[in-house]
């Protein structure tokens, strides 16, 4: 990447960190993160439920949690299905 850009290998490097951690913040507060032409991460709560332990068949319960969710654009769905995209 930091060939295509023009910067240094360290200043690419701190560039991709500084987008990356702004990303995990924003993610962190409960927001949706849109890209481009890429996709969306959002964050889905999921409720307590019940689960079962494949080895012993003992019904578990599974706490309340927070997961991350990607969901792709339609351009990146295209590409990765042999179409072409606009660049």
């Amino acid at each position: 990447m930091y060939q295509k850009v023009g910067l240094s290998r360290t200043e690419s490097a701190g560039l991709v960190e500084s987008v990356l951690a702004e990303i995990c913040d924003c993610l962190a507060k409960g927001e949706t993160v849109k890209l481009s032409s890429f996709g969306s991460f959002l964050v889905r709560d999921k409720g307590q439920r019940v689960g079962r332990n494949p080895k012993t068949g003992i019904e578990v319960p599974i706490e309340p949690r927070r997961v991350l969710v990607f969901k792709p654009s339609n351009v990146l769905k295209s590409r990765l299905n042999g179409g072409q995209a606009d660049d």
